[in-house]
């Protein structure tokens, strides 16, 4: 470089000496100089590649948003827990009541033991709901219906999932039960595995008994005089005539259910050759049916007043019977029958609770 320095290496002089050059200058590169927008050119339009990323994303349109997994998660167990079936869980929880007042009224409760009955009872119901959803949804016998979707016939779930759920369900009462026969006989353990092949095969196996109209006599037998005894036995240490007297008004509200439940899905178990009992009997009888379990439930505190008078409490309930039976008699069809059946729920809780409070008083 001849030891000429040229101008744009020069910086500022001190006492007539040039700096020498610093940075890019220094190896020779020639100096940045930011570049200059053409003349007409707005200076914000030629700087738009150095915006800031925000305000370049501002101008792209945003891609729609993907449901995230906790989303998801939440999801499926709002599915599964609306498959448990809530409204059919009176039919579990009031029987374990009047079986812990009639041990209470003969002496009585080991507290402990009625806590994992419950647990049992609760485990039963659920796991047949589970089980029932399974087993009609893999038939297709879900695939026209009126009330809420099912987990499997409504694709909210795979049947492998809901089979699963069923097992675990039935497992959590097998192990409940095990426990209380371990406590008091081994018997319970024939009981528990006959409620649990009940639970199953209502709707599964080769030959499900529910499609040939059995359903209600099971419900009656495991869910009236089964669970009120049982409950009385484990809590008590003992059963006597109480316990199954007080089991009949008791099975009788949850075939009811039942029935209400069955006669709303006549016209879509008709058609997948789904024999219910009320596809069996018909609209017209069907609804006598309803109308005769519910009323029978009241009749049948006749033989438990004799011991016990206070239960005559559950007659008050009758009130809550008023409304079930006007729309099951009216001829209520399609989701007015949805109405009847949750109304048929709240009815179980009313009558369970004074009938049990009048026989533990």
């Amino acid at each position: 470089m001849n030891g000429v320095i040229p101008p744009e290496h020069l910086g500022r002089e001190t006492d007539g000496v040039a700096k020498p050059p610093r940075g890019r200058a220094a190896c020779g590169i020639p100096a940045f100089r930011p570049l200059r927008p053409p003349r007409g050119v707005p200076a914000r339009t030629a700087r738009v590649g150095r915006e800031p990323a925000a305000a370049q994303m501002s101008a792209t349109p945003a891609s729609p948003a993907m449901p995230s997994r906790p989303t998801e998660a939440v999801g499926i167990a709002r599915a599964f827990v609306a498959g448990a079936r809530p409204r059919t869980l009176p039919a579990a929880v009031v029987p374990v009541a009047v079986g812990v007042a009639v041990a209470h009224a003969e002496g009585q409760v080991i507290w402990w033991r009625a806590v994992l009955a419950l647990v049992v009872s609760l485990a039963m119901q659920i796991g047949t709901n589970y089980a029932n959803d399974y087993s009609d949804g893999v038939r297709g016998a879900d695939a026209a219906r009126v009330g809420p979707q099912r987990l499997v016939g409504g694709g909210l779930a795979s049947p492998r999932a809901v089979k699963l759920a069923a097992m675990l369900t039935f497992g959590i009462g097998a192990a409940a039960g095990l426990a209380l026969a371990f406590a008091t006989t081994l018997w319970l353990v024939a009981i528990g595995a006959a409620c649990i092949a009940a639970g199953w095969l209502y709707t599964g196996g080769p030959k499900p008994y529910g499609y040939l109209g059995l359903g209600e006599l099971f419900v009656f037998v495991f869910f009236g005089l089964v669970a009120v005894t049982g409950t009385a036995y484990v809590s008590a240490g003992r059963v006597g005539t109480l316990a199954v007297l007080a089991g009949i008004p008791v099975g009788l509200l949850a075939v009811a259910l039942l029935v209400v439940n069955n006669l709303r899905d006549i016209p879509g178990d008709r058609a997948v050759q789904k024999r219910t009992l009320a596809v069996l009997l018909g609209d017209r009888r069907t609804r006598m049916l309803y109308g005769a379990c519910v009323l029978g439930a009241f009749c049948a505190l006749s033989g438990v007043a004799p011991t016990r008078p206070a239960c005559l409490l559950a007659l008050a309930a009758l009130l809550a019977a008023a409304r079930p039976l006007r729309l099951v008699a009216r001829g209520a069809t399609g989701g007015e029958l949805i109405a009847a059946l949750v109304a048929t729920g709240a009815l179980q809780l009313v009558f369970g609770a004074l009938f049990t409070a009048g026989i533990a008083w």
